[in-house]
């Protein structure tokens, strides 16, 4: 049964017949109810239903990203929609079952920006970092344009994300990575948000150039610092003879007159 809120030339909400009224936005909208599907299960709904999942769990993670980085699509509908609409139509490939994301044709945000064209993306031990070529000028595109970074994980089918790492003039920018991430699959967009607000640019895919990072321990006796099997380290050696019989004449003792030593505890930031 459907309800009329503002008389009989009103919006209304409902059913009423073979029409559905809903209000979303302060607006009302009318459309036709849904027919009834004799068969629901068919191979081509269930691939539209493994699409619409596998889309979803991924967009899901990143949400709060994805409505700044689609905000110039919410006008009739939400940023989430849009970018659902998107990607279910460029992004999401495969049939039957065996439903994957083309990660090369995501974006995770689109619009009237100028994005960049030339960036990389370099993994180390705790951080991915990010450069670009300052491309102020070109367009609309403005050296105070603020840098979105977005690093997504695929084995662990989640994100990290920054919305305002950096601005474009700065070139660099860099994310924190759990230290659980070595060695699973890392995947970076790189996007730009007007000062203002008000535009954004379509977000590029980086090739990501993982940096390894090992410290090596000498073992030799001989070397700056020597480990024993069992985990103890040690100075080298003495290459001098020690001697033992010295016959000290006098002792001058100089009292040590500074500040008094203050501990201090550095954080990055």
């Amino acid at each position: 049964m459907g309800i009329i809120n503002q008389g009989i030339l009103g919006g209304f909400s409902g059913k009423v017949g073979p029409i559905v009224g809903f209000r979303w936005k302060s607006n009302y909208y009318i459309r036709a109810r849904a027919a009834k599907v004799s068969n629901p299960r068919t191979p081509k709904q269930q691939e539209q239903r493994g699409k619409f999942a596998t889309v979803f769990s991924f967009l899901k993670t990143i949400k709060p990203f994805i409505r700044i980085g689609y905000k110039e699509f919410t006008q009739d509908k939400s940023a989430f929609n849009a970018a659902m609409s998107y990607t279910l139509k460029r992004a999401a490939t495969g049939s039957g079952k065996d439903i994957t994301i083309d990660f090369n044709r995501v974006l995770v945000s689109m619009g009237t920006l100028m994005p960049v064209f030339e960036g990389t993306a370099t993994q180390e031990r705790d951080k991915m970092g990010f450069n670009w070529q300052n491309n102020s000028g070109m367009g609309n595109a403005e050296d105070t344009d603020i840098a979105m970074l977005l690093v997504y994980n695929k084995d662990k089918e989640t994100a990290l994300y920054n919305t305002e790492a950096a601005l474009r003039s700065d070139c660099h920018g860099e994310l924190p990575l759990p230290d659980d991430w070595q060695g699973d699959e890392l995947i970076a967009y790189l996007s730009f948000c007007s000062a203002d607000g008000d535009n954004v640019a379509n977000s590029v895919r980086l090739s990501v150039t993982t940096v390894q990072t090992s410290s090596h321990v000498p073992q030799s006796e001989d070397s700056a610092l020597w480990t024993l099997s069992d985990g103890i380290s040690f100075y080298p050696k003495l290459k001098q003879p020690v001697v033992d019989d010295i016959t000290i004449q006098s002792f001058t003792n100089h009292p040590f007159a500074g500040k008094s030593f203050q501990s201090r505890l550095y954080g990055t930031g």
